[in-house]
């Protein structure tokens, strides 16, 4: 473990990566912000009737105002995630030659299925933010809670964009995939921070590669 995290923080760090972030970063927020232009009036709505239950008037109308910037927030985060995970394969592909440089890819992530797999996490992650969102006014717990949602939406999409240019085997991928959680949890602490949250997929991503790609090594 530390040798994958002492990598992938020095990957990170390197003006390669942090380009991409910068660009990926710059994309969600302008596709973000289209979003949210055309969606805003029903998910205020959607927001609000949901947020009926409390007693008071003014407290439903602050905690409205404060799910409405939560909810885009969480937005900006699912749309980086999915254009991360549509342009980093070239990335990844260079960071492998750099460490690993006897292990050959020997695939490519199927779009489709890529496609398929971050939109299925980006419903369940948003679904949940939703279903759990009174419980982010708790002290502590609302702090902590963002943190497992965070880990959904990168755990298996990332597992497969980086395990599908190294591992043909599908019970292999299973294998790997099992423990990823913890990894995906660390790259989701970036999501705490505005501006550096730009980061978390594409550390996700590095701390994968590292995660499957040492083992093999050391085989």
């Amino acid at each position: 473990m530390k040798k994958i995290l002492f990598k992938s923080f020095q990957d990170i760090l390197s003006p390669h990566v942090i380009f991409f972030a910068i660009k990926m970063g710059f994309l969600a927020s302008l596709l973000t912000l289209l979003v949210s232009w055309a969606l805003w009036d029903t998910l205020s709505h959607m927001i609000t009737a949901y947020l009926t239950w409390i007693p008071w008037e003014w407290l439903q109308t602050t905690g409205a105002s404060l799910a409405n910037l939560l909810l885009s927030y969480m937005l900006f985060i699912t749309i980086l995630s999915l254009v991360t995970s549509m342009f980093s394969e070239k990335l990844l592909l260079a960071l492998a030659k750099k460490h690993y440089p006897h292990i050959e890819a020997i695939g490519s992530p199927k779009i489709a299925t890529s496609l398929f797999l971050t939109l299925k996490s980006s419903v369940t992650f948003l679904a949940l933010f939703i279903l759990t969102l009174p419980l982010f006014f708790i002290p502590l717990l609302g702090q902590i809670l963002p943190l497992y949602l965070w880990s959904i939406l990168l755990k298996e999409p990332t597992t497969y964009d980086v395990g599908s240019l190294f591992i043909n085997d599908q019970n292999t991928l299973e294998k790997k995939k099992q423990k990823t959680t913890l990894l995906a949890m660390i790259a989701s602490l970036f999501n705490y921070v505005p501006i550096v949250n730009i980061f978390a997929p594409v550390l996700g991503q590095i701390l994968f590669l590292h995660h499957i790609l040492q083992e093999e090594k050391e085989r």
